[in-house]
């Protein structure tokens, strides 16, 4: 699995600090990592991205975006309103398959959802992941309403016939109420797929030390991990 492509389900679900927990348990068993952001949006010329945030909580990766737009909008129309070329899944692809040559693993993160278009032909995270033959892990909420969009995006990474990986809880709370703790059993039901961790709500606030040290234990085996989806199904079930 030299490409990985990280996805979610909408935007706020833990995609970043989801990226960061891959990254800093590939480092942990020895593996040389590249984060590459396909589109940046929301953030200054002056302000760390999303890129930067998993190097910080990980460590050593090789980190990069190929472009950066200002308004927090979908990559399209962040690049459409500020006058600025866009991205295309070909320049995303490309420049990944490079770094795929150079490192052991290279995690692609998206923007957003799945089909959040990054140019005007309608160019998405989708196309990048059929470009480059890989596979796609799906970032996912916990709480209510996440089986509905785990289902919707499963269903399309299916029709266009790539692989998915599986799905990962971005934040867990601390006390999660029935829908919840419901949703360990349903969600790899609803995605035909298997649920590969489960990240601690705030897990992006912890000390990077501390964070990567904790990072394997909430990711399943073929993620780096150690967490064990059967046992945490076990305590969660209501």
């Amino acid at each position: 699995m030299p490409v990985l492509v990280i996805t979610g389900t909408g935007t706020e679900v833990g995609k970043t600090v989801t990226t960061a927990a891959v990254a800093a348990a590939a480092l942990a068993a020895g593996r040389s990592v590249a984060v590459l952001k396909a589109a940046q949006t929301g953030v200054r010329p002056d302000e760390r991205g999303d890129a930067d945030e998993v190097a910080r909580l990980a460590g050593a990766v090789t980190a990069g975006e190929l472009a950066r737009f200002p308004e927090p909008l979908a990559p399209g129309t962040a690049a459409r309103r500020a006058g600025m070329a866009p991205v295309h899944p070909h320049e995303v692809a490309e420049r990944a398959a490079k770094l795929a040559t150079e490192h052991d693993l290279v995690l692609v993160e998206g923007a957003g959802g799945l089909l959040v278009r990054f140019d005007a032909a309608g160019g998405t995270l989708a196309d990048v992941a059929r470009l480059l033959n890989a596979p796609v892990l799906v970032v996912a909420q916990a709480g209510l309403g996440t089986l509905n969009v785990t289902e919707l995006t499963a269903r399309e990474l299916r029709r266009r016939e790539l692989e998915f990986a599986g799905v990962v809880i971005g934040s867990w709370p601390d006390a999660p109420d029935l829908a919840t703790r419901c949703n360990v059993a349903d969600l790899p039901e609803v995605a035909g797929a298997p649920l590969l961790g489960a990240l601690p709500a705030g897990a992006g606030t912890l000390p990077p030390a501390q964070f990567r040290t904790a990072a394997p234990g909430w990711l399943a085996p073929r993620l780096d991990g150690t967490w064990d989806a059967e046992a945490f199904h076990v305590r969660q079930a209501p």
